[in-house]
């Protein structure tokens, strides 16, 4: 179906998607297409696009301080450490989307993350390199404009296939793409659409970098 921006009743044009639940239409006025460059975020991002798969973003978003709490806060270091026993309290845990794929995926992808930002780009620069260092703004009218995928999608999700990265085909990737600003997909007379590149996302408390667990001694 054909849909265009919607017009709210505080007077502002809006994508259709986020309707008129306050949490969605938060996430669309300022965290959506908002450019992201910060390396831990980014991963957060890309694992929970990833636990998307098969499910709506509303359901992962309102899931996802839950997630953050059961995933300590998307710490790749502590992440990628998880055992048997930290997967199935995973499992158990109802507040999450409880897939043993996707969370052996996630394990996966902290690996790959901290192999990227021990030996380089870093994961913030491999990303913003695809697309020159720059936000692609395109100017669709529609929702039925909007691809599913980009053959620039499509290359990055080899690439981050490639390094070690789970759940990420290039619908995920794309959709990944959209929300962490590497492309503006706002429609074009959504309020958001002159102003996403300049927005910045609400803050969320500080966290120590990551760095990968030293070996044990024998």
């Amino acid at each position: 179906m054909t849909r265009s921006v919607r017009l709210h009743d505080d007077g502002l044009k809006r994508c259709p998607w986020p309707g008129d639940d306050p949490l969605y239409v938060a996430y669309h006025d300022h965290e959506w297409g908002v450019p992201e460059y910060d390396d831990r975020a980014l991963f957060e991002k890309l694992i929970l696009d990833g636990f998307q798969a098969g499910l709506s973003w509303i359901t992962i978003l309102r899931k996802r301080d839950n997630f953050r709490r059961a995933f300590d806060d998307f710490d790749p270091a502590r992440i990628s450490r998880y055992d048997a026993a930290k997967v199935q309290s995973l499992m158990n845990d109802v507040g999450i989307v409880r897939n043993r794929a996707k969370i052996d995926g996630a394990i996966g992808s902290a690996k790959a993350w901290l192999t990227i930002q021990e030996q380089g780009p870093g994961f913030s620069k491999l990303l913003w390199d695809f697309v020159g260092g720059t936000p692609k703004v395109n100017a669709f009218k529609t929702t039925a404009s909007v691809p599913a995928s980009t053959p620039l999608s499509v290359k990055m999700s080899k690439e981050l296939a490639a390094r070690g990265f789970k759940f990420v085909g290039p619908t995920i990737v794309y959709a990944f793409m959209q929300a962490t600003g590497l492309v503006n997909d706002h429609l074009v007379d959504c309020h958001c659409h002159a102003t996403c590149g300049t927005a910045k996302k609400p803050a969320r408390p500080s966290a120590a970098p990551a760095r990968r667990p030293p070996l044990r001694q024998r």
